[in-house]
């Protein structure tokens, strides 16, 4: 909600608006008073009533002014940090929030309440007034931020239904309503996370019971008539700096001449190649301007003495378009070769949410620069994205070496395998949210693929064929791809491998009783291997090679399903700790206490509640729920 981004009128027109919303001024304090002012822009102007600080980017002019004399070291320190990071890094989406007081404050010209000035490095000076206000109760990483540094968390936005009606203007506190929690009081020490949806303004002076899409117009309204808010437009978009003082890189093809100026390279001479021999000094320029033989050369021009551009391109302007040159390597009449173009658009692109502001910006303006240049005849780089999420270091936190929490994959890989390793990261939770990375949960992934390996290679006990059997293992095989399936399309690899795991349960009861016929054993075993080739691949191939089939498991067609067959009942199995729920996994109606456990206790979800504790007992109701009970 609350976005670094300018807020004066005057902002420059840019053709990407990120959103109308409202810009204000405060009055920042210092010691002594000072009448200087923070512009700020928020999408979320309904929240105002709730800011509880205010953070200013390490390079504002205004906290080397307003920082008091006991703060700063500590602040010139933080600053130092800052600038040892780049811009990514500090704008991550995944990136913890992290700041310093400077011993100011600043009056919110709302409700005059004395507002704490911090220095925050995930702030930039470039992105419109190097400003932002912090509103805890209503936004996530505010709340974090406001939980680290003890800070108000101040409730203003209600869920509608969890008050009764108040007056607007009545001024009358809101305290908790029907259907409101303990926790969600004013101050919400007991909140557990931030309330980002829509309800209805609270402890907001004269806007009490105004919905909050209401309220961010009047408060935009009631700002503009007292002279210290409007209503704005803002933009992100800015220039895009693409030279770099680094080896590695794209040489940029221009010569400068002294007589004709800046010449590009002719086509005839391109590319240009970076010398294999430059000497790397730590001077922290680029080792191209020391190299004689690439930086002096003639004008292709006039002949004269001229130099080459030494600096290299911004890695992005390659990744920018990366994905048409994959298509012809080899082609050298163009970019790429324009009769791959069916190939295109991107069908699925995935990458990290904390490329959202950049990577994918630039992905987009190349693909639309080369539709205006005829190369393309569409207007976008990929059909479809996904984000994946962030896998956490073990204590819930962004792996980083300063904290220690780094999980080395070869020491698992060594240990488990490579296809052990990759399952368990798949089943840690949803992949488009991540989770922390729990070592112990890496044992039920071994056992599981442990059993896959031996209900393929021993054969099932010699038996009669039951053809009731023979019928349930062909529909637990069609529900099965059927499951799987869908799952893969939507990548939910979590619930792939649990329908898998129950699966291969059956297989193993089946192979015990050996009372189903010899076709149906091996189509059935057929279909797992399929099924788990993609997530556990040498696995896969081995045992397909064991079994007899050719090469190789990874060439063959995906298995179909037939929905007739696959039909029948489920439930979703809730698994609750204590009382409380912590997981749930779609399961069959016929599915037996010891499956039900030990889909529990292999879910991170569940595994988080359980460890370090003694499972005092395991209460099992068919049908409905399975409740661990821990001390």
């Amino acid at each position: 909600p609350q976005t670094p981004l300018k807020g004066d009128a005057s902002a420059p027109a840019s053709p990407l608006p990120q959103g109308e919303g409202g810009g204000s001024r405060v009055r920042a304090d210092a010691a002594p008073a000072s009448d200087d002012s923070i512009g700020v822009f928020t999408t979320r102007p309904d929240t105002i009533y709730g800011v509880t600080f205010m953070v200013l980017a390490p390079e504002h002019p205004l906290v080397e002014k307003l920082t008091t004399g006991d703060r700063i070291t500590e602040v010139e320190d933080y600053i130092e940090q800052a600038r040892n990071q780049t811009e990514i890094e500090r704008t991550a989406a995944d990136k913890t929030k992290t700041g310093v007081f400077i011993g100011a404050y600043c009056t919110n010209p709302y409700n005059g309440e004395r507002v704490p000035i911090y220095v925050g490095d995930y702030v930039l000076a470039t992105y419109g007034t190097g400003a932002v206000m912090g509103v805890p109760a209503h936004d996530q990483r505010d709340f974090e931020f406001a939980q680290k540094y003890g800070l108000p968390i101040n409730v203003v936005i209600a869920p509608p239904e969890s008050i009764e009606s108040v007056e607007p203007g009545s001024g009358r506190p809101f305290s908790g309503g029907p259907g409101v929690s303990p926790g969600f009081q004013h101050q919400g020490s007991a909140l557990s996370e931030a309330y980002v949806e829509v309800g209805t303004m609270v402890n907001s002076g004269p806007f009490d019971g105004t919905p909050n899409d209401q309220g961010k117009r009047d408060v935009v309204a009631y700002g503009a008539e007292r002279g210290f808010a409007e209503a704005t437009i803002t933009y992100r978009l800015r220039d895009w700096l693409i030279s770099r003082q680094r080896y590695w890189g794209t040489p940029i093809p221009i010569i400068y001449c002294p007589d004709c100026g800046a010449v590009p390279v002719p086509e005839s001479d391109l590319p240009v190649v970076l010398p294999a021999d430059a000497q790397f000094v730590p001077t922290g320029e680029s080792p191209l301007k020391f190299h004689a033989g690439f930086r002096y050369v003639k004008c292709p021009q006039c002949g004269k003495d001229a130099e080459r551009e030494t600096d290299t391109l911004d890695t992005f302007v390659d990744s920018s378009w990366y994905q048409y040159r994959y298509l012809s390597p080899g082609y050298d009449q163009g970019p790429f070769d324009p009769s791959k173009r069916d190939w295109l658009p991107v069908a699925q692109y995935t990458g990290g949410i904390e490329h959202a502001t950049m990577h994918l910006m630039y992905f987009r303006f190349f693909t639309k620069a080369m539709r205006d240049l005829g190369l393309l005849d569409f207007d976008e780089p990929a059909i479809n994205l996904y984000n994946q999420g962030i896998i956490l270091g073990p204590d819930g936190e962004k792996m980083s070496k300063s904290r220690g929490n780094v999980v080395n994959p070869d020491d698992y890989v060594s240990s488990y395998g490579a296809d052990t390793f990759r399952c368990y990261l798949m089943f840690i939770g949803p992949w488009g949210e991540g989770g922390p990375y729990r070592p112990q949960g890496i044992e039920g992934i071994s056992r599981w693929l442990h059993r896959v390996w031996s209900v393929v290679l021993e054969p099932p006990r010699t038996g009669a064929s039951d053809e009731a059997a023979t019928r349930e293992l062909e529909r637990q095989r069609h529900r099965t791809i059927k499951t799987v399936t869908e799952d893969l399309d939507k990548f939910s690899f979590n619930t792939m491998l649990a329908r898998l795991m129950e699966y291969t349960n059956h297989l193993v009861r089946a192979r015990e009783a050996g009372n189903v016929g010899p076709a149906a054993w091996s189509a059935a075993i057929e279909t797992l291997l399929l099924m788990i080739a993609p997530a556990a691949p040498h696995i896969a191939e081995e045992l397909w090679s064991r079994v007899g089939r050719g090469y190789s498991v990874h060439q063959q067609a995906w298995p179909s399903y037939n929905d007739a067959l696959a039909a029948s009942e489920t439930f979703t199995l809730v698994v609750q700790v204590n009382g409380k729920l912590r997981d749930k996994f779609e399961a069959p109606v016929d599915i037996s206490e010891a499956e039900a456990r030990e889909l529990a206790f292999a879910s991170p979800k569940v595994q988080a509640h359980t460890e370090g504790h003694t499972i005092d007992r395991v209460l099992f109701v068919p049908r409905r729920l399975l409740n661990i009970v821990v001390r």
